[in-house]
């Protein structure tokens, strides 16, 4: 029996993890800074390792016995005067050594699709110099690029809910972002895969618009949608990264340039985003 790290475990995808390789058998080894949070899943946690990833002498040890690591450690919104660098890129390097220095068999990162396209955002500068060094890690490595999280979608809900959804561009780009469920199979299966990356999408794909006329469809309120033309977006970018902090600037950023592109994977799974919104209408 395979034994897994899974680094991330308090997290939206990860606490996902824990309970699909519970349900393929794996042994489990939780990486959580803060053990509290893993309450409700410690029955299906085998070890739980408590450290600060960002700190890589807290780390030691942590990839002792383990087979394969699966990582989504990340940031979406800044935490405690810690930035991208230091927890998508430095965090997952620091856990990268110990891995190396363990001799796992292989290492899995949650990143993000279309990074390529946006090269110029700080998340993105830190995931992808991570990707680089698994690269040239020596390990066998698989990069997992999803296109977006249910409860990345969730946002869309709540400003149903608040009466107006606002989009940046036309809103006729396309996405088919995954459940958490779907995700972490797609993650746990990739395990006796040989490929190197994979591009994840889940079973439906929706333009930014329809996404918003199903959330309020959902709540059974009249759509009322605002839109934000893409030249205003060029202007307004560059103004908030010279006067504000990363901590502002980053995940708005991050939703402009996602929404102003089409960000569709290959579909994986079986739940729907509407399922998902009547779930949590209210």
């Amino acid at each position: 029996m395979k034994k897994v790290l899974v680094a991330g475990a308090t997290g939206y995808l990860g606490r996902y993890l824990v309970k699909e390789l519970k349900k393929q058998s794996f042994r489990i080894r939780a990486l959580a800074r803060n053990v509290e949070k893993l309450e409700d899943l410690k029955e299906d946690i085998d070890e739980v390792f408590e450290a600060e990833a960002t700190k890589p002498e807290a780390l030691e040890g942590v990839c002792d016995g383990i087979d394969v690591v699966i990582s989504s450690i990340g940031i979406t919104r800044q935490k405690d005067g810690l930035t991208y660098m230091d927890v998508d890129y430095q965090a997952n390097k620091n856990l990268l050594n110990q891995a190396q220095k363990s001799k796992v068999s292989k290492f899995v990162f949650v990143s993000v699709l279309n990074a390529h396209l946006m090269k110029e955002l700080k998340i993105i500068q830190a995931k992808e110099l991570f990707v680089k060094s698994l690269k040239e890690s020596g390990l066998d490595y698989m990069v997992i690029r999803p296109t977006g999280f249910f409860s990345d979608m969730q946002e869309f809900l709540e400003m149903a809910k608040k009466g107006r959804v606002s989009l940046f561009g036309k809103g006729e780009n396309r996405i088919n972002p995954i459940h958490g469920i779907d995700l972490a199979k797609v993650c746990v299966d990739s395990l006796i895969k040989s490929d190197k990356e994979m591009k994840v999408g889940g079973p439906e794909s929706h333009t930014f618009k329809e996404i918003a006329e199903l959330a309020f469809k959902v709540i059974n309120k009249k759509p009322k949608i605002s839109t934000l033309p893409i030249w205003m977006i060029r202007i307004i970018l560059p103004l908030m990264r010279t006067f504000t902090s990363s901590k502002t600037y980053g995940p708005l950023e991050f939703m402009m340039s996602v929404m102003t592109m089409d960000v569709v994977g290959d579909p994986y799974g079986k739940e729907r985003l509407g399922d998902f919104f009547e779930k949590n209408a209210h």
